[in-house]
């Protein structure tokens, strides 16, 4: 078979490059896969390499599947002996064989995530320390980061509490996880890293494997990158292909430094830029580069296409998060009754899990089905599902399924044994198991129940206290209210919140329910329960259904779709605001809106709110700083009609307009007083220059502070 044919010139020179570090820096929709996957069968058949001697490294089991299926197709079969998949796989099977080098039984499980959560706590608490205090999830996030950097227990230089409770606890985790001859994700690059150290192997490893290839770059550790490093040598075939572009994975340890490492550690890399797009009209792409052109230190790639300029651009402004929604949804009904997109070509997109609620409603509402991927639907989900149960046990405490799904969450110490007990001793006294804990905790001669311990007793009769407390001021707090109250009681949030970027995304996830409970102050709990009951109706989800897909912008990598929406471009959701104090945050969320736009084929929208709930309230919000580095020539705007006073208001603001020339010198200082049209007075706390404008940071009368963007703040000095 041809393995040139059909390829274009860039292309080309990448699957013929001489051997030797080669960097492909490919563009989205540039045909990434396609090239590593011809070089890899101009390896093999026309170089005559034998497949023994080559590894072709992938990120996801999945894509070495696709890899593997392509090169088949390509050669007529799977040549035998050739090493693919991933990393952890690839370095598990290393570790097999020669495990024994380093110390390690050849017999080793893995641990997964579940089992890591699990032992963390086990060392936690081995070491007398408060679980309430130290988060599990938090300190395991912590001790993988520095696995990532290849640091062990010894290598850490406490300099605060965090830090030192974290050493401490990552070195008796080792030792649990020796005890249990376990590694985990980490391990298996750690342990490869510390084998390929020891001269004889990493010899013996470089003569097996001449040949490297490796997909997505951009997304490799420190540790994979000296995994590389160390196999590799001083001048190998290592053929890299990735985008730092489209590095969005920095909280899982990816560094898209490495790019930059490599042209370091091989100044003879050749480098050579797939620029051709073959999914985007040119009117997405000029959106997405001028987007991504702001992002310094980079090599820059001219994206074009052949398929033509195609329409622009759709920017729409919602009031809130509501009627963004319903514009989605209607929108897509437009489309697909005017026959220009079939329901499964379109796609929603937005930064968090949370955002998904809005749209759900609104396609419920409208009786059309959808797709969630890569989260449970919102009232699915384990945080969401909880406090619903919590508040129908409140709301009828013979609920026993309800019951028992928040017995022991968060855990109160109550064993299996113990609920069977409860639920016997309930079932002989006639009452539910609900009554028999309050009863207990009323002290009535009644409820004693013969078996339990002590312990146990009186965790279940703390619980009946606190369920009977709840169901008394059930009638006159709100259901906002009363889901505040029964969060603090049982301290709801440092259970799911274990300071990770998971944590805080249930905690968002709360928050947003507690956004919906607040428009039932007057229907009441009953009201909020028999709306939540037919919203979550699971059965509008099919697998093989033609229905727009939800999802998060990080679960798009890598996909494509005729239809995109990008929903919640207001500066706090997107941008997220953890990520306004920290510049190389900021980053990535740039990167991840340039991927999000490059997701998009032939129609893209781009939806704000002038109003978005956000902890628990809603605010007025600003535009997201990305949305002004388009330019106007791409895009087509519109919005809502006014029908409050506050949204006539909202229909006079200004629209955003493209930057203008970039400040020389900062226009403020910390000090000024300053007048803003929307927040009023306040004193800027900081000023800074980003790239071409000025961000400021504002403590207004109101006490809020606020991150603004100079060009667009629209501010005016009072002083100072």
């Amino acid at each position: 078979m041809d393995l040139l044919g059909g390829l274009n010139p860039q292309q080309r020179q990448a699957v013929t490059a001489p051997p030797g570090p080669v960097l492909v820096l490919a563009g989205p929709g540039s045909g990434k896969t396609r090239v590593l996957t011809h070089r890899l069968g101009y390896t093999l058949q026309q170089r005559g390499v034998d497949p023994a001697q080559v590894m072709a490294v992938t990120f996801t089991n999945k894509a070495a599947r696709e890899m593997a299926a392509r090169l088949e197709g390509l050669l007529g079969g799977r040549p035998a002996g050739l090493s693919l998949g991933t990393f952890h796989a690839l370095c598990a099977r290393l570790l097999r064989r020669e495990a024994e080098h380093i110390g390690l039984s050849r017999e080793f499980v893995i641990f997964d995530e579940a089992d890591q959560l699990s032992l963390a706590r086990q060392a936690i608490k081995a070491l007398n320390l408060d679980p309430k205090q130290v988060q599990p999830g938090k300190v395991l996030a912590a001790i993988s980061s520095a696995k990532n950097e290849l640091l062990g227990p010894g290598d850490l230089a406490p300099a605060d509490y965090f830090a030192e409770i974290t050493r401490r606890v990552y070195e008796r985790y080792q030792q649990m996880l020796q005890a249990n001859r376990a590694l985990d994700f980490d391990d298996l690059l750690l342990e490869t890293v510390r084998l390929l150290r020891l001269d004889d192997l990493r010899q013996k490893y470089r003569r097996r494997f001449r040949h490297i290839l490796v997909d997505e770059f951009q997304d490799t550790n420190t540790a994979q990158y000296e995994i590389l490093r160390l196999l590799a040598g001083e001048n190998p075939d290592l053929f890299v292909v990735g985008d730092p572009d489209q590095s969005i994975y920095r909280w899982r340890g990816a560094d898209y430094r490495n790019v930059l490492r490599f042209q370091k550690d091989y100044p003879q890399a050749q480098v050579i830029l797939l620029e051709q797009n073959y999914r985007s009209t040119q009117t997405i792409l000029d959106a997405a580069m001028a987007v991504i052109d702001r992002q310094t230190g980079r090599h820059r790639k001219q994206l074009f296409t052949e398929r033509g300029q195609g329409q622009l651009i759709s920017l729409h402004e919602a009031y809130d998060e509501a009627d963004e929604a319903q514009f989605v949804v209607e929108t897509i009904a437009g489309l697909t009754l005017a026959g220009e997109a079939q329901p499964g070509e379109c796609a929603v997109m937005y930064r968090t899990n949370a955002q998904s609620r809005a749209l759900e409603e609104a396609f419920l509402k409208a009786g059309l089905p959808y797709r969630l991927v890569g989260a449970q639907r919102f009232y699915g989900r384990r945080e969401v599902k909880d406090l619903i149960a919590y508040l129908r046990l409140i709301h009828n405490p013979a609920d026993e399924v309800s019951l028992l799904r928040v017995l022991n969450t968060p855990p109160r110490g109550l064993g299996e044994k113990t609920v069977e007990t409860l639920l016997a001793g309930a079932a002989q006294a006639g009452v539910s198991g609900a009554g028999l804990v309050m009863n207990l905790a009323a002290g009535s001669e009644s409820a004693s129940i013969g078996g339990l311990s002590g312990r146990a007793s009186a965790a279940l009769a703390a619980f009946g206290r606190q369920l009977a407390g709840w169901i008394a001021a059930r009638e006159r707090l709100p259901v906002a209210s009363l889901m505040d109250r029964l969060i603090e009681d049982t301290r709801y949030r440092a259970y799911i919140d274990d300071g990770t970027e998971e944590g805080a995304e249930r905690w968002e996830n709360v928050l947003e329910l507690r956004g919906v409970a607040q428009e039932f102050e007057e229907a009441g709990l009953p009201g909020f329960l028999e709306q939540v009951a037919l919203v979550s109706d699971q059965d509008t989800l099919t697998e093989n259904l033609n229905a727009p897909t939800l999802l998060t912008l990080h679960a798009a990598k890598g996909l494509e779709f005729p239809v995109v929406f990008i929903v919640g471009l207001d500066d706090g959701t997107f941008p997220h605001q953890r990520s306004f104090p920290d510049r190389e945050a900021m980053a990535e969320e740039r990167r991840l809106f340039y991927v999000g736009i490059t997701r998009a084929k032939d129609r893209l929208y781009l939806l704000r709110t002038f109003r978005r709930a956000q902890f628990g309230s809603s605010n007025v919000t600003e535009p997201s700083r990305f949305l002004s580095d388009i330019p106007a020539d791409v895009l087509v705007g519109e919005r809502s009609g006014p029908q409050t006073p506050e949204q006539a208001i909202f229909d006079r603001q200004t629209r955003w307009e493209p930057r203008g020339a970039a400040p020389v010198e900062p226009r403020y200082r910390a000090g000024m007083r300053v007048l803003h049209p929307r927040f009023g007075e306040g004193v800027i706390l900081e000023t800074r220059l980003d790239h071409e404008d000025e961000e400021i940071t504002i403590v207004f009368e109101s006490g809020e502070t606020k991150h603004l963007v100079a060009s667009l703040a629209r501010l005016q000095v009072l002083g100072g």
